[in-house]
């Protein structure tokens, strides 16, 4: 599902206009985005929880010059589902669809 999909869907179950739902969930994510940015996570009871992860510096590999190179420690963003939201997710999905087209 796309953004666009996301935004078609609940515009037909609440019947609010496709244009305030997209400003909606792009102020939404222009906020988690902000916070995450500012080192702040974001807490969503029942559906999960964006956070900032630290990545310790570590000594990868340049391949073409076969030189070790140090990867300075940063942080990206992360997402971790809440547990009910895992539990939805195990109980309805039984395949996913590419699965399918390959069986």
């Amino acid at each position: 599902m796309r953004k666009a999909d996301l935004v078609a869907s609940i515009s037909d179950k609440t019947g609010i206009a496709k244009v305030d739902v997209l400003v909606s969930l792009e102020s939404f994510f222009k906020e988690v985005k902000g916070s995450l940015a500012e080192g702040e996570n974001v807490y969503i009871r029942g559906f999960g929880s964006f956070v900032v992860k630290k990545r310790a510096k570590k000594i990868g590999r340049h391949i073409k010059e076969n030189k070790a190179i140090e990867i300075p420690e940063h942080f990206i963003p992360a997402f971790k589902p809440a547990k009910v939201f895992v539990e939805q997710v195990k109980d309805k999905v039984t395949a996913l669809p590419n699965e399918e087209a390959n069986s």
